[in-house]
């Protein structure tokens, strides 16, 4: 389904009862709300409306030409909830999807009852500037993001993964050539500059933080520091797994998501 936000299209999935509470998810860099196939059917079987919002230029999204920012990214999030008529909803997002999540609870409390970020970071992260030149130069050269596709699965997911679900690891590494230049860029841009270190500490809702213990691009420490600054968030790590340990790992992710979210089913 697309809604018109600003004049471009915002694609979106909502699935459950009517009433329910509702579980707003945002996906990686690259990735659209398909990489969250493993988390809606425990998700509806438990009683929960799941809402999946593919980011600008990502997914079935029109993209944007320009930089953007995890302000406008987590207002996109916001004006969707608003046509939407959904109030308040339990969050959860990867990656970008984890740092545009906090731009949401803090810019948007209103609308954010709780949170689990994963795999994701606080600030922009120290140190990459030349991987994202690189990155970028490449996109732009290539006007595709074909020549990342297979290293970004490498960051991704273990060895382990692509010869026990082909099938799966084709379907995401397809996402990452569908998805648009300027999507790309412009997101790619928004992760390097950012940071609500400052910010965190001041939130008031429950927060999970879960990481994959061999993430290399937003690593434990980074998560464990989200967890360490927002006051009584937990914080959990998923074994032998990457940046997508909800697909590489979805039993042990979905243990925790489940358990996560039927206790906070509760607040309003």
């Amino acid at each position: 389904m697309r809604l018109q936000l600003a004049g471009r299209n915002i694609a979106y999935d909502l699935v459950g009862p009517a009433g329910a509470p509702v579980v707003c998810m945002t996906h990686s860099l690259a990735s659209d709300g398909g990489m969250w196939a493993e988390q809606v059917p425990p998700l509806l079987a438990a009683g929960f409306r799941v809402l999946r919002i593919d980011m600008r230029g990502h997914g079935g999204s029109d993209p944007v030409a320009g930089d953007y920012t995890m302000s406008q990214l987590a207002g996109d999030v916001a004006g969707v909830l608003e046509q939407l008529g959904l109030t308040r909803v339990h969050y959860i997002g990867l990656s970008i999807g984890g740092m545009l999540g906090q731009a949401l609870a803090i810019e948007h409390p209103s609308r954010v009852i709780s949170a689990m970020w994963c795999d994701t970071l606080p600030a922009s992260p120290s140190g990459a500037a030349q991987a994202w030149a690189d990155r970028m130069r490449t996109v732009r050269e290539a006007n595709s993001l074909v020549p990342l596709a297979v290293p970004t699965m490498e960051r991704w997911f273990t060895d382990a993964f692509k010869p026990r679900h082909p099938g799966r690891w084709k379907e995401i590494h397809d996402t990452i050539v569908g998805t648009t230049p300027a999507g790309y860029l412009g997101c790619s841009v928004g992760i390097q500059n950012f940071d609500f270190t400052a910010k965190l500490p001041s939130l008031k809702l429950p927060v999970l933080v879960v990481v994959g213990d061999g993430d290399a691009g937003t690593p434990p420490a980074g998560n464990k520091l989200i967890a360490d600054l927002v006051p009584g968030a937990r914080y959990a790590e998923i074994k032998n797994a990457r940046h997508f340990p909800n697909v590489e790992h979805p039993n042990s992710f979905n243990r925790l998501m489940m358990s996560w979210f039927w206790t906070q089913r509760g607040l309003s």
